[in-house]
């Protein structure tokens, strides 16, 4: 176990009070669903904020010659090989396979709750972790992953970088605007709910809708 943060301890507490219904309206299916794991990978950052600590979060845009969620801001993460029960295992494999994260460089600290994406009929079990020894990271394969960056806190907390996209559906949801980047979608969703559970987020204008690009 590595030293952790003040601020850290007690956000764990509460990610380990919540519920699915605090992330999302689908609930996840008795049976069938696809497993797979995300890594929400907490370091330290130069750059704080009113609101926010000295921490960063670490995610990838996908490369635009995708089949799927081309060019989309992701955690790292993916779907469970046969046999392997433990998300955290599956979470930290994908990182390792997709950023070449060092999985002894990382502290699991808990899971959140599982959530279904309806779409694909994946249930996705996010591990949140602390980055105790941070290294160079970055794409291993340029046709998978386009690239890596650690997002500041404050940078997500920061009123000016909240928006909310429209879908082709017509359905409005949370959205960032940062590192050249729009984040949305499951990404945005759960990055949301965690600004709110660690008590980071600070008024911003929900009627600012732009359009999903």
């Amino acid at each position: 176990m590595t030293d952790l943060p003040d601020w850290l301890p007690p956000i764990v507490e509460r990610i380990n009070e919540s519920t699915t219904a605090d992330f999302t309206r689908f609930a996840p299916p008795e049976s069938g669903g696809r497993r797979s794991a995300v890594l929400i990978l907490l370091g330290t950052s130069p750059t704080t904020g009113d609101f926010a600590p000295a921490a960063d979060v670490l995610l990838l845009e996908r490369a635009a010659t995708l089949r799927n969620h081309a060019g989309q801001p992701a955690f790292p993460g993916g779907a469970a090989d046969e046999g392997e029960d433990d998300p955290a295992v599956t979470a930290l494999r994908e990182a390792e396979e997709e950023v070449g994260l060092d999985p002894a460089s990382v502290q699991v600290l808990t899971t959140l709750p599982d959530l279904w994406i309806p779409v694909s009929d994946y249930i996705v079990t996010p591990v949140l972790a602390w980055w105790h020894s941070p290294h160079p990271v970055g794409p291993v394969d340029a046709g998978e992953v386009a690239r890596v960056v650690r997002v500041p806190i404050a940078d997500l907390v920061d009123p000016a970088n909240r928006i909310r996209v429209r879908h082709s559906s017509g359905y409005v949801s949370p959205a960032f605007e940062v590192a050249d980047m729009q984040v949305w979608g499951f990404t945005a969703g759960v990055l949301s709910v965690l600004l709110d559970i660690a008590q980071w987020s600070v008024p911003w204008d929900q009627d600012r809708i732009a359009e999903l690009r």
